[in-house]
């Protein structure tokens, strides 16, 4: 059976004795003030901003997300220019950074916040959980870093490093090992300063506490981790084989403009795709290319086929200098782009 983590509590800190958790506190703020990374949504207080970069970063790398926070915020400064933009533009605006559910969650979480808020976000975590698309991590994060509350918040990051600090063995991607592993990050929080806390932790498992090879040497809590194996932790489910998917779409081009169908499916609802085939037609393939999709791996094909005589419901005709304008998922933006090109 797994060994639970023992709860690190100001009446069991990580070393074991009454003094170690402030001292764990000085040690990891300190070592955050001269090794912090300087980025944009740490340099506000906007609650706005702040949510707006921590939908981005669902999934997605702090590199990736960076221009995109900036030209997102220039588009959309605020919950009101973004309650009241059309789904498209905001579609548009979040092309290439994938997962689309989180755009779409983050125009609603917007229309909530002008029409029971008025526009500005309380500082109550219970005001916080009501929005769209918001569940348990972002209610924290946004509690502590807009508003620096001490609120427990646990991410990818921050979850493994709490796993070595208390050796935790529990799977953390069940629903009792997580909550076992919240538990572990509330007991470690400070009476205040939730920002400083929560910003350290995350940023020390980015830099320091990473998946495999974490720098243990130079780490500045290494005197209260529990864990003699880091590289084990954390403790997860064995991962479902990867399944190999055919996904086959036409190139239909008609006096200068090209056929499109908008997607109605949860995964890139109101995105446009190239239309799909039932079946990979003869002839040469125009473009292919493999793109990742949770645990499967997409090869799609990309046919010349002739014009249709009429359209389905979900289909329309775009010109083909106007298509970048059209919000796409990147594998077809990508297909368009070098078929229009070449």
């Amino acid at each position: 059976m797994p060994r639970k983590a023992k709860a690190l509590d100001s009446s069991s800190p990580p070393a074991g004795s009454p003094s170690s958790l402030p001292e764990f506190h000085r040690a990891l703020a300190k070592w955050f003030g001269e090794n912090g990374r300087d980025l944009p949504w740490r340099r506000t207080r906007d609650p706005y901003a702040i949510l707006v970069s921590e939908f981005m970063l669902q999934q997605t790398q702090v590199v990736t997300v960076m221009p995109y926070y900036e030209r997102w915020l220039e588009r959309f400064p605020d919950f009101t220019a973004l309650a009241t933009a059309a789904e498209a533009d905001v579609l548009h605006a979040w092309q290439g950074l994938g997962y689309y559910a989180r755009a779409r969650n983050l125009h609603r979480a917007a229309k909530y916040v002008v029409q029971h808020h008025g526009g500005r976000l309380p500082d109550d975590p219970e005001a916080i959980s009501q929005l769209p698309g918001v569940g348990r991590y972002t209610v924290g994060a946004i509690a502590s870093f807009a508003f620096d509350q001490p609120v427990a918040t646990v991410d990818a990051n921050i979850g493994r490093v709490l796993a070595r600090l208390a050796d935790f063995r529990e799977p953390v991607d069940t629903p009792a090992g997580l909550a076992a592993l919240w538990q572990v990050a509330a007991s470690m929080l400070p009476a205040k300063g939730g920002r400083l806390h929560n910003s350290a932790l995350m940023e020390l498992g980015a830099l320091l506490c990473t998946p495999r090879q974490p720098q243990c040497l130079i780490c500045p809590v290494r005197s209260h981790c529990a864990t003699k194996s880091p590289e084990s932790l954390p403790v997860k489910k064995p991962r479902p084989k990867t399944v190999a998917i055919d996904e086959n779409s036409g190139w239909i081009v008609k006096n200068g403009r090209v056929l499109l169908e908008k997607q109605t499916g949860s995964r890139w609802k109101g995105l446009w795709k190239l239309p799909r085939l039932e079946t990979a037609p003869e002839g040469e393939v125009l473009h292919e290319a493999e793109y990742p999709f949770t645990h499967h791996r997409v090869r799609l094909r990309v046919f010349a086929v002739s014009a249709p005589k009429g359209t389905g419901e979900e289909q329309e005709w775009f010109p083909l200098a106007e298509v970048e304008a059209v919000p796409m998922p990147s594998p077809h933006r990508r297909a368009v782009r070098r078929l229009v090109g070449g």
